[in-house]
């Protein structure tokens, strides 16, 4: 039997690649400190619960295509708050943010068009613009330099009569590099000159670890036909569960196009949304003290790298993600060794290895994303594993 050259062109998730490794472990009795997802240990915020015990309705009904009105305001109003302007036409409620890109990306692509993306990038990225026929067109960057890639001659000089997007990450996701204001004005102003959709994955947006406010490229004056929005109640309120993200756009012909797949996909979960809608009743307080420790995790992994020999890692500014080269071979085959062959007192670490996070596979072999996403002690435990299983793992390889 066939199979699509399209979902030939996928990878598997590096960050879910070694689960069966992972079980086995396990089963072997291992304790194994998880740094390979991005699930965040931080509480839900009540609101999220008690909106869904007072839901009282006998029958639970599809939601509207677009969205819950509810809720569809409180996004409203929360960016209203960050200095955007928008209306209720302006946003869609999607299956979380990993919807809202595979939607838009199916609504701005064809077989044979291009997507600026500065690697290493979320992996899933690839399966959302493979599976459309186009491709990512890369911007080169290095552990080095903090993977800094917002660079005028860089983005123009990848712009071709292929591309039709840039795609940003900000707060990045693997490597947690934040853009300033004036490196945002520079992009778009690119994607205007060029004609081109600014596709912006701000799912991040409140963790960004400086006094700065809140960021977003929807506040940059100029972008309304060109910049999308990509957003989600995953990160922003550790509810990863409960798949509701949303795409926000003040270009009407794109918004109408997208439509077509919200109503395709009949709706969202409407107990979700409810939910969803009840957390942004949350106050500022919770975010400041969301913030305030993930800064203290952060400061405590890079810390920590920074007492392993030959590690390289630049201190991120934002999310809750760093990536960093190891004095390794292979990061794919030390992640293995560490599941199959090492243990410290029957402790092991698992963390995401760099290459599914290129568009080559030669690149980021010996490069880690690490996401610091529990504890402080589990933490400084996790750290001490890398810096022995390294160790270890160079005497024997």
């Amino acid at each position: 039997m066939k199979y699509s050259s399209k979902v030939q062109r996928c990878f598997q998730s590096p960050m879910r690649k070694f689960h069966p490794y992972a079980v086995a472990a396990a089963a072997a009795g291992k304790t194994i400190y998880h740094l390979n997802i991005g699930q965040p240990d931080v509480e839900t915020p009540p609101a999220f619960f008690e909106a869904i015990r007072k839901f009282h309705q006998p029958v639970l009904a599809y939601a509207p295509s677009p969205g819950l009105p509810e809720l569809i305001d409180a996004i409203v109003r929360y960016y209203k708050k960050i200095g955007v302007s928008i209306t209720a036409d302006d946003v869609l409620i999607t299956t979380g943010g990993s919807e809202a890109l595979q939607f838009v990306c199916n609504c701005i692509l064809d077989d044979g068009d291009e997507i600026i993306l500065a690697e290493p990038f979320y992996s899933n990225y690839n399966t959302f613009i493979s599976s459309t026929g186009a491709s990512i067109h890369p911007l080169h960057t290095s552990p080095a330099d903090g993977y800094f890639y917002a660079d005028r001659a860089k983005i123009e000089a990848a712009i071709n009569p292929h591309t039709r997007a840039i795609l940003i990450t900000n707060p990045g996701n693997p490597t947690g590099t934040v853009l300033t204001r004036d490196e945002m004005q520079m992009i778009l102003e690119i994607c205007v000159q060029h004609d081109l959709f600014l596709i912006a994955d701000e799912v991040y947006r409140e963790f960004v670890y400086s006094d700065e406010p809140l960021a977003s490229f929807a506040q940059l004056p100029g972008g309304e036909e060109h910049v999308v929005l990509i957003d989600s109640v995953s990160k922003r309120f550790s509810a990863c569960g409960a798949r509701v993200g949303c795409i926000v756009s003040r270009n009407r012909e794109l918004m109408a196009q997208a439509l077509k797949y919200c109503q395709a996909r009949l709706s969202v979960a409407t107990l979700d949304q409810i939910a969803a809608a009840a957390l942004y009743s949350v106050g500022p307080e919770y975010f400041e003290a969301v913030r305030a420790e993930y800064k203290r995790r952060r400061d405590t992994v890079v810390r920590k790298l920074a007492g392993i020999p030959g590690v390289v890692c630049q201190c991120p500014k934002g999310a809750f993600y760093l990536m960093a080269a190891l004095p390794i071979d292979d990061a794919e085959k030390f992640q293995r060794w560490l599941l199959e062959e090492f243990d410290d007192n029957g402790d092991t670490v698992m963390f995401a290895a760099g290459g599914g996070f290129y568009q080559s596979r030669e690149r980021g072999r010996n490069e880690i994303r690490i996401a610091y996403v529990k504890e402080q002690h589990a933490l400084e435990r996790a750290m001490d594993l890398l810096a022995l299983g390294i160790q270890q793992y160079n005497e024997t390889h």
